[in-house]
Protein backbone atom coordinates (compact mmCIF):
# COMPACT_ATOMS: atom_id res chain seq x y z
CA UNK A 1 0.00 0.00 0.00
CA UNK A 2 1.08 3.56 -0.70
CA UNK A 3 -0.37 6.40 1.37
CA UNK A 4 -0.75 9.92 -0.01
CA UNK A 5 0.45 12.60 2.42
CA UNK A 6 0.31 15.41 -0.13
CA UNK A 7 -1.26 14.98 -3.59
CA UNK A 8 0.92 17.36 -5.62
CA UNK A 9 -0.44 19.57 -8.38
CA UNK A 10 -2.17 16.82 -10.39
CA UNK A 11 -1.57 13.12 -9.78
CA UNK A 12 -3.86 10.57 -11.41
CA UNK A 13 -3.93 6.88 -12.29
CA UNK A 14 -3.46 6.24 -16.02
CA UNK A 15 -2.86 3.27 -18.31
CA UNK A 16 -2.60 3.28 -22.12
CA UNK A 17 -6.17 4.46 -22.58
CA UNK A 18 -9.78 3.40 -22.98
CA UNK A 19 -9.93 2.03 -26.54
CA UNK A 20 -12.96 0.84 -28.47
CA UNK A 21 -15.49 3.27 -26.99
CA UNK A 22 -14.91 6.52 -28.86
CA UNK A 23 -17.71 5.61 -31.26
CA UNK A 24 -20.00 5.98 -28.24
CA UNK A 25 -18.50 9.35 -27.34
CA UNK A 26 -16.32 8.00 -24.51
CA UNK A 27 -12.98 9.78 -24.12
CA UNK A 28 -9.87 7.61 -24.50
CA UNK A 29 -7.74 9.27 -21.77
CA UNK A 30 -4.58 7.36 -20.80
CA UNK A 31 -0.99 8.46 -20.20
CA UNK A 32 0.03 11.74 -21.79
CA UNK A 33 3.52 10.30 -22.34
CA UNK A 34 2.91 6.65 -23.32
CA UNK A 35 6.62 5.94 -23.79
CA UNK A 36 7.56 6.87 -20.21
CA UNK A 37 4.52 5.00 -18.90
CA UNK A 38 5.56 1.82 -20.71
CA UNK A 39 9.20 2.08 -19.61
CA UNK A 40 8.27 2.60 -15.96
CA UNK A 41 6.14 -0.54 -16.04
CA UNK A 42 8.85 -2.66 -17.67
CA UNK A 43 11.39 -1.59 -15.06
CA UNK A 44 8.94 -2.50 -12.28
CA UNK A 45 8.41 -5.94 -13.81
CA UNK A 46 4.87 -5.16 -15.02
CA UNK A 47 3.07 -5.53 -18.31
CA UNK A 48 3.21 -2.28 -20.27
CA UNK A 49 -0.48 -1.42 -19.83
CA UNK A 50 -0.57 -1.68 -16.04
CA UNK A 51 -1.76 1.59 -14.48
CA UNK A 52 0.88 4.03 -13.32
CA UNK A 53 0.67 7.27 -11.36
CA UNK A 54 0.98 10.23 -13.73
CA UNK A 55 2.55 13.13 -11.81
CA UNK A 56 2.36 16.65 -13.22
CA UNK A 57 4.95 19.38 -12.54
CA UNK A 58 4.75 19.38 -8.73
CA UNK A 59 4.85 15.88 -7.31
CA UNK A 60 3.11 14.30 -4.30
CA UNK A 61 4.53 13.11 -0.99
CA UNK A 62 3.95 9.37 -0.57
CA UNK A 63 4.74 6.84 2.17
CA UNK A 64 5.19 3.13 1.52
CA UNK A 65 3.41 0.87 3.96
CA UNK A 66 5.15 -2.23 2.62
CA UNK A 67 8.38 -3.05 0.80
CA UNK A 68 7.81 -2.06 -2.83
CA UNK A 69 9.66 -2.24 -6.15
CA UNK A 70 9.07 0.95 -8.14
CA UNK A 71 10.34 2.84 -11.14
CA UNK A 72 9.98 6.50 -12.12
CA UNK A 73 10.31 7.53 -15.77
CA UNK A 74 9.56 10.64 -17.80
CA UNK A 75 10.28 14.19 -16.72
CA UNK A 76 12.84 14.81 -14.00
CA UNK A 77 10.88 16.16 -11.02
CA UNK A 78 13.77 15.61 -8.58
CA UNK A 79 12.49 12.49 -6.74
CA UNK A 80 14.02 11.51 -3.39
CA UNK A 81 13.46 8.74 -0.85
CA UNK A 82 13.91 9.77 2.79
CA UNK A 83 15.85 12.80 1.56
CA UNK A 84 18.17 10.74 -0.67
CA UNK A 85 17.90 11.67 -4.39
CA UNK A 86 17.06 8.69 -6.60
CA UNK A 87 17.65 8.28 -10.29
CA UNK A 88 14.90 7.91 -12.85
CA UNK A 89 14.67 5.34 -15.67
CA UNK A 90 15.71 2.42 -13.43
CA UNK A 91 14.34 -0.10 -10.92
CA UNK A 92 14.24 1.03 -7.28
CA UNK A 93 13.51 -1.06 -4.18
CA UNK A 94 11.92 0.91 -1.32
CA UNK A 95 11.68 -0.32 2.26
CA UNK A 96 8.47 -0.16 4.27
CA UNK A 97 8.01 3.18 6.05
CA UNK A 98 9.99 5.17 3.47
CA UNK A 99 8.81 8.53 2.16
CA UNK A 100 8.95 9.60 -1.50
CA UNK A 101 9.07 13.31 -2.27
CA UNK A 102 9.52 15.34 -5.44
CA UNK A 103 11.35 18.64 -5.76
CA UNK A 104 12.03 21.04 -8.61
CA UNK A 105 10.91 20.38 -12.17
CA UNK A 106 14.29 20.04 -13.95
CA UNK A 107 13.30 18.54 -17.31
CA UNK A 108 9.88 17.89 -18.79
CA UNK A 109 6.77 18.22 -16.63
CA UNK A 110 5.29 14.71 -16.24
CA UNK A 111 6.72 11.74 -14.38
CA UNK A 112 5.30 8.20 -14.24
CA UNK A 113 5.52 6.12 -11.07
CA UNK A 114 5.06 2.39 -11.57
CA UNK A 115 4.79 -0.03 -8.65
CA UNK A 116 5.27 -3.79 -8.92
CA UNK A 117 1.86 -5.35 -9.55
CA UNK A 118 0.38 -2.08 -10.76
CA UNK A 119 -2.26 -0.10 -8.89
CA UNK A 120 -5.34 -2.09 -7.90
CA UNK A 121 -8.18 0.09 -9.11
CA UNK A 122 -11.38 -1.12 -10.82
CA UNK A 123 -11.55 -1.44 -14.60
CA UNK A 124 -14.11 0.78 -16.29
CA UNK A 125 -14.75 -0.15 -19.92
CA UNK A 126 -11.56 -2.23 -20.09
CA UNK A 127 -9.32 0.52 -18.74
CA UNK A 128 -8.09 1.82 -15.39
CA UNK A 129 -7.36 5.32 -16.72
CA UNK A 130 -8.87 8.37 -15.06
CA UNK A 131 -11.03 10.73 -17.08
CA UNK A 132 -11.13 13.66 -14.69
CA UNK A 133 -13.92 15.72 -16.26
CA UNK A 134 -16.41 12.84 -16.09
CA UNK A 135 -15.17 11.35 -12.80
CA UNK A 136 -14.57 8.08 -14.62
CA UNK A 137 -12.07 5.31 -13.84
CA UNK A 138 -8.78 5.47 -11.98
CA UNK A 139 -8.89 6.09 -8.22
CA UNK A 140 -12.51 7.07 -7.52
CA UNK A 141 -12.61 8.95 -10.84
CA UNK A 142 -10.46 11.81 -9.59
CA UNK A 143 -6.97 13.11 -8.92
CA UNK A 144 -5.34 12.00 -5.69
CA UNK A 145 -6.04 13.74 -2.39
CA UNK A 146 -4.25 13.77 0.94
CA UNK A 147 -5.14 10.65 2.93
CA UNK A 148 -5.79 8.41 -0.08
CA UNK A 149 -4.37 4.90 0.09
CA UNK A 150 -3.34 3.17 -3.13
CA UNK A 151 -3.45 -0.60 -3.12
CA UNK A 152 -1.00 -2.43 -5.36
CA UNK A 153 -1.68 -5.65 -7.25
CA UNK A 154 0.11 -8.99 -7.15
CA UNK A 155 3.74 -8.60 -8.31
CA UNK A 156 4.91 -10.70 -11.24
CA UNK A 157 7.70 -13.25 -10.92
CA UNK A 158 9.97 -10.75 -12.66
CA UNK A 159 9.10 -8.09 -10.08
CA UNK A 160 9.73 -10.49 -7.21
CA UNK A 161 13.11 -11.53 -8.60
CA UNK A 162 14.21 -7.92 -9.12
CA UNK A 163 12.99 -6.98 -5.60
CA UNK A 164 14.89 -9.92 -4.10
CA UNK A 165 18.10 -8.92 -5.89
CA UNK A 166 17.87 -5.27 -4.83
CA UNK A 167 16.84 -6.05 -1.25
CA UNK A 168 20.17 -7.81 -0.76
CA UNK A 169 21.93 -4.52 -1.53
CA UNK A 170 20.14 -2.53 1.14
CA UNK A 171 22.45 -3.17 4.09
CA UNK A 172 21.62 -0.24 6.38
CA UNK A 173 19.86 1.78 3.68
CA UNK A 174 16.12 2.09 3.02
CA UNK A 175 16.39 2.27 -0.77
CA UNK A 176 18.41 0.42 -3.42
CA UNK A 177 18.66 1.22 -7.13
CA UNK A 178 19.70 -0.93 -10.03
CA UNK A 179 23.14 -0.03 -11.34
CA UNK A 180 21.75 -0.19 -14.89
CA UNK A 181 18.91 1.70 -16.54
CA UNK A 182 17.46 2.64 -19.90
CA UNK A 183 20.05 3.66 -22.52
CA UNK A 184 20.25 7.43 -22.96
CA UNK A 185 19.93 6.83 -26.72
CA UNK A 186 16.33 5.70 -26.19
CA UNK A 187 15.26 8.36 -23.70
CA UNK A 188 13.61 11.39 -25.36
CA UNK A 189 15.49 14.64 -24.81
CA UNK A 190 13.06 16.81 -22.85
CA UNK A 191 14.39 20.22 -23.83
CA UNK A 192 12.45 23.39 -23.07
CA UNK A 193 11.66 24.27 -26.69
CA UNK A 194 11.17 20.98 -28.53
CA UNK A 195 11.01 20.49 -32.29
CA UNK A 196 7.94 18.41 -33.05
CA UNK A 197 7.62 16.43 -36.29
CA UNK A 198 4.18 16.58 -37.90
CA UNK A 199 2.41 15.42 -41.03
CA UNK A 200 -0.08 17.48 -42.99
CA UNK A 201 -3.63 17.48 -41.64
CA UNK A 202 -6.70 16.65 -43.70
CA UNK A 203 -7.50 20.34 -44.27
CA UNK A 204 -3.90 21.54 -44.72
CA UNK A 205 -4.48 22.69 -48.32
CA UNK A 206 -7.46 24.84 -47.25
CA UNK A 207 -5.17 27.17 -45.29
CA UNK A 208 -3.61 30.24 -46.87
CA UNK A 209 -0.10 29.97 -48.28
CA UNK A 210 1.15 32.36 -45.59
CA UNK A 211 -0.35 30.21 -42.80
CA UNK A 212 1.21 27.05 -44.21
CA UNK A 213 4.62 28.72 -44.31
CA UNK A 214 4.21 30.12 -40.79
CA UNK A 215 3.32 26.69 -39.40
CA UNK A 216 6.80 25.37 -40.23
CA UNK A 217 8.85 28.53 -39.77
CA UNK A 218 7.44 30.35 -36.75
CA UNK A 219 7.45 29.54 -33.04
CA UNK A 220 4.31 28.68 -31.04
CA UNK A 221 4.10 29.04 -27.27
CA UNK A 222 2.20 26.67 -24.98
CA UNK A 223 -0.22 28.87 -23.05
CA UNK A 224 -1.49 28.55 -19.48
CA UNK A 225 -4.91 27.58 -20.90
CA UNK A 226 -3.61 24.06 -21.59
CA UNK A 227 -4.47 20.74 -19.95
CA UNK A 228 -4.75 17.03 -20.64
CA UNK A 229 -7.43 17.73 -23.25
CA UNK A 230 -5.24 19.96 -25.39
CA UNK A 231 -2.47 22.52 -25.60
CA UNK A 232 -3.63 25.97 -26.67
CA UNK A 233 -0.82 27.65 -28.58
CA UNK A 234 0.01 31.31 -29.10
CA UNK A 235 1.83 32.46 -32.20
CA UNK A 236 1.08 33.64 -35.71
CA UNK A 237 -2.64 33.61 -36.51
CA UNK A 238 -3.40 30.79 -38.96
CA UNK A 239 -6.27 31.28 -41.38
CA UNK A 240 -8.12 29.46 -44.13
CA UNK A 241 -7.71 30.85 -47.64
CA UNK A 242 -11.49 31.20 -47.69
CA UNK A 243 -14.27 30.43 -45.26
CA UNK A 244 -15.59 26.89 -45.62
CA UNK A 245 -18.04 24.94 -43.48
CA UNK A 246 -16.43 21.91 -41.87
CA UNK A 247 -18.12 18.64 -41.03
CA UNK A 248 -17.22 17.17 -37.65
CA UNK A 249 -14.95 14.15 -37.98
CA UNK A 250 -12.77 11.93 -35.83
CA UNK A 251 -9.71 13.43 -34.17
CA UNK A 252 -6.53 11.79 -32.88
CA UNK A 253 -3.95 12.21 -30.16
CA UNK A 254 -1.82 14.98 -31.65
CA UNK A 255 -4.33 16.44 -34.12
CA UNK A 256 -3.67 20.18 -34.60
CA UNK A 257 -6.97 22.03 -34.95
CA UNK A 258 -7.32 25.72 -35.78
CA UNK A 259 -10.42 27.49 -34.39
CA UNK A 260 -11.68 30.80 -35.86
CA UNK A 261 -9.31 32.88 -33.68
CA UNK A 262 -6.35 31.40 -35.60
CA UNK A 263 -4.54 30.01 -32.53
CA UNK A 264 -3.87 26.26 -32.92
CA UNK A 265 -4.97 23.65 -30.40
CA UNK A 266 -3.04 20.37 -30.19
CA UNK A 267 -5.39 17.64 -28.98
CA UNK A 268 -4.03 15.32 -26.29
CA UNK A 269 -4.99 12.30 -24.15
CA UNK A 270 -8.36 13.64 -22.92
CA UNK A 271 -9.34 14.97 -26.35
CA UNK A 272 -12.94 14.89 -27.53
CA UNK A 273 -13.89 12.09 -29.94
CA UNK A 274 -14.79 14.34 -32.90
CA UNK A 275 -14.06 17.91 -33.92
CA UNK A 276 -15.31 20.41 -36.46
CA UNK A 277 -12.34 22.79 -36.63
CA UNK A 278 -10.04 22.34 -39.64
CA UNK A 279 -6.93 20.28 -38.94
CA UNK A 280 -3.71 21.76 -40.30
CA UNK A 281 -1.41 19.04 -38.97
CA UNK A 282 -0.96 15.80 -37.05
CA UNK A 283 1.88 15.17 -34.59
CA UNK A 284 3.87 12.05 -35.44
CA UNK A 285 3.21 9.36 -32.80
CA UNK A 286 6.94 9.01 -32.09
CA UNK A 287 7.06 12.65 -30.92
CA UNK A 288 4.00 12.55 -28.64
CA UNK A 289 6.28 12.04 -25.59
CA UNK A 290 8.16 15.27 -26.40
CA UNK A 291 4.88 17.11 -26.81
CA UNK A 292 3.46 15.73 -23.55
CA UNK A 293 6.49 16.98 -21.60
CA UNK A 294 6.11 20.59 -22.80
CA UNK A 295 4.75 22.97 -20.17
CA UNK A 296 3.15 26.43 -20.28
CA UNK A 297 5.67 28.97 -21.51
CA UNK A 298 7.63 26.45 -23.60
CA UNK A 299 8.02 27.20 -27.29
CA UNK A 300 7.28 24.59 -29.97
CA UNK A 301 8.58 24.37 -33.51
CA UNK A 302 6.93 22.13 -36.07
CA UNK A 303 8.87 20.26 -38.76
CA UNK A 304 7.09 18.57 -41.66
CA UNK A 305 7.62 14.89 -42.43
CA UNK A 306 5.67 12.55 -44.69
CA UNK A 307 3.19 9.92 -43.50
CA UNK A 308 5.67 7.26 -44.63
CA UNK A 309 8.47 8.81 -42.56
CA UNK A 310 6.19 9.02 -39.52
CA UNK A 311 5.31 5.35 -39.88
CA UNK A 312 8.95 4.30 -40.29
CA UNK A 313 9.99 6.28 -37.21
CA UNK A 314 7.27 4.60 -35.15
CA UNK A 315 8.20 1.14 -36.43
CA UNK A 316 11.86 1.80 -35.58
CA UNK A 317 10.89 2.94 -32.07
CA UNK A 318 8.72 -0.16 -31.49
CA UNK A 319 11.55 -2.43 -32.63
CA UNK A 320 13.89 -0.67 -30.18
CA UNK A 321 11.34 -1.09 -27.38
CA UNK A 322 10.94 -4.79 -28.15
CA UNK A 323 14.71 -5.27 -27.98
CA UNK A 324 14.83 -3.22 -24.77
CA UNK A 325 12.11 -5.34 -23.18
CA UNK A 326 14.04 -8.50 -24.01
CA UNK A 327 17.18 -6.96 -22.55
CA UNK A 328 15.42 -6.05 -19.29
CA UNK A 329 14.01 -9.56 -18.95
CA UNK A 330 17.47 -11.05 -19.50
CA UNK A 331 18.88 -8.79 -16.78
CA UNK A 332 16.12 -9.81 -14.38
CA UNK A 333 16.49 -13.51 -15.13
CA UNK A 334 20.20 -13.17 -14.57
CA UNK A 335 19.52 -11.69 -11.14
CA UNK A 336 21.15 -8.35 -11.89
Amino acid sequence: MIRVLKPGLLSSIQDLGRTGYQKFGVIASGAMDPFSHRMANLLAGNEENEPTLEITMMGPVLTFEQDTLISICGGDLSPSINGQPIRTWRSVFVKKGSELKFGGCKKGCRAYLAAAGGFAVPEVMNSKSTYLRAGLGGFKGRALKSGDVLETGKPSLHSLKMAEYLSKQLLHKTVAENDWGISSKLIPVYVGNPEIRITRGRQFELFSHESRVQLFNDVFEVTAQSDRMGYRLKGPSLALSELAEQISEAVNFGSIQVPPDGNPIVLLADRQTTGGYPKIGQVAAVDLPLLAQAKPGDALRFTEISNEQAQQLLIKREIELKELKQGILLKIRGGK
